[in-house]
């Protein structure tokens, strides 16, 4: 039995191509037929012992071509022995099981590389046609801005609805920033819940911020189920709850504020100088924080006022006589966000004072920091009378006992200034032309006098009690 391989050419540089010759007397086996594996023919021939030959052999390329040869070898070798190799189709399965091997196993890998590539991309396919949290959140938000989405009464959001929509989400965003998850639908659990919950709070978000976030992330999880998009029924636990307090019942005294502009901030961040004047901007105008949190240089106007007075006449002594005067008056020319109403607004001392501290040009903060910053300065103030309030939870009312810094907020200013302008004396439909209310009855919704403060008034302009 011999198994050889032989170049048959006459070539004497290229590649060329190996021919394999097996032999063996007691099958009656002689067979000769190519290997199809290519060697440079000026290599091939140089001389076994060479030292040419024998680097050759150690070269990539010769190694790839030897460690061929000797396979072919090997498996024949073994196959001749077990008598299981009787003709050159074998020999031929043998080679072509070697040589094409590698080209076999290559044409493998790149079709499980497309098919893989092509299970990829199949998906990625399906996760984009996928509805996820993230996704239905910027479509929702999209939808009601653009009046696609309408509220149960067929009606457009309104844009401070939006706006408040999408700060809530906003705060979803950065939650999940923080904690670097994004959560999908199936995500959203009680411990979620308690981990949002708990990072508002740290943020320091008023009780009600948080309700709105929570009420408006079960807004979206609810309508987003009811669309057919997931099944999760969390919102349906009773702890998934968001958690309201009735603020709208306080309001500062004159006393209070004056505490609170009393109050050495020289120590303390900036926030809080800011954040303190900016609020009691809006106690002197009794505007929306969107209207006196936005206050620029361009909205102060300047006229002369002309009045009477009596005064002594020097010409008729014991008489008097009416004396035209004139001052210059400031005001304060606003046209309100919400409603577009244009109000115009005397200046006061206290408001002066504030505004000619900026130059007129009123510092802008977010509300939420306004909200956050005054409760600050409200504590320190030592506005900690405990007044009770009703906090709803999934509905539910609930009386509950609050600081009554806990509670100030950015609308705290409105009700403010429209209460203390009706403690003032001021008619009722004078205050309407500064607030922008159209109806008394609106108003007097703003107005929280308590039950001694209404007498004290009604008794101090009227004598009909006397």
């Amino acid at each position: 039995m011999a198994v050889s391989f032989i170049v048959r050419t006459t070539k004497s540089k290229g590649d060329v191509p190996i021919s394999i010759r097996v032999r063996s007397s007691v099958l009656g086996i002689n067979i000769l037929q190519s290997t199809n594996v290519m060697v440079p023919v000026e290599k091939w021939n140089l001389g076994r012992d060479t030292v040419a030959f024998k680097n050759f052999r150690k070269s990539p390329e010769g190694k790839a071509v030897f460690d061929k040869l000797e396979a072919i070898e090997a498996i024949i070798e073994t196959k001749i022995k077990a008598r299981e190799i009787v003709s050159s189709k074998d020999v031929q399965g043998i080679i072509d099981s070697i040589v094409y091997r590698e080209a076999r196993e290559e044409e493998e890998r790149q079709k499980a590389a497309l098919l893989a590539e092509q299970e990829a991309k199949r998906r990625a396919e399906e996760e984009a046609k996928r509805m996820t949290l993230a996704k239905y959140i910027d479509k929702y938000t999209s939808e009601i801005e653009s009046g696609a989405r309408q509220t149960d009464k067929g009606l457009n959001y309104s844009p401070n609805t939006v706006r408040a929509i999408r700060t809530a989400l906003n705060q979803w965003k950065e939650f999940q920033i923080e904690k670097g998850k994004k959560y999908d639908f199936d995500d959203i659990d009680l411990n979620v819940y308690y981990e949002y919950t708990s990072w508002l709070k740290n943020k320091r978000y008023s009780v009600n911020s948080i309700g709105k976030c929570i009420s408006n992330l079960k807004v979206i999880l609810n309508a987003a189920r009811s669309e057919g998009y997931h099944k999760n029924d969390i919102t349906s636990e009773k702890k998934f709850k968001s958690t309201r307090i009735d603020v709208d019942s306080i309001y500062l005294t004159r006393e209070e504020l004056d505490k609170m502009c009393a109050v050495d901030l020289s120590s303390e961040e900036i926030t809080l100088t800011l954040a303190r004047d900016i609020f009691m901007v809006g106690c002197w105008t009794a505007q929306r924080v969107s209207d006196y949190n936005n206050i620029k240089k361009e909205d102060f106007e300047t006229y002369t006022r002309k009045f009477v007075v009596e005064e002594e006449d020097p010409e008729n002594p014991g008489q008097k006589k009416d004396v035209v005067k004139s001052e210059e008056v400031t005001f304060l020319n606003v046209r309100q966000h919400k409603t577009g109403t244009k109000v115009a607004i005397p200046v006061s001392s206290h408001l002066k004072e504030i505004m000619e501290k900026y130059d007129y040009q009123l510092p802008h903060l977010a509300d939420q920091t306004i909200n956050e910053k005054i409760k600050i300065v409200g504590k320190k103030a030592g506005i900690e009378d405990m007044v009770e309030i009703v906090t709803t939870k999934g509905g539910t009312p609930k009386r509950e006992k609050f600081h009554k810094y806990e509670l100030i907020m950015t609308h705290t200013a409105r009700r403010t200034g429209a209460t203390l302008m009706y403690l003032a004396g001021m008619d009722i439909y004078d205050i309407m032309k500064i607030t922008g209310h159209t109806s008394p009855a609106v108003l007097k919704k703003y107005i929280r006098a308590d039950e001694l403060e209404v007498v004290d008034k009604i008794k101090g302009k009227y004598n009909y009690f006397d």
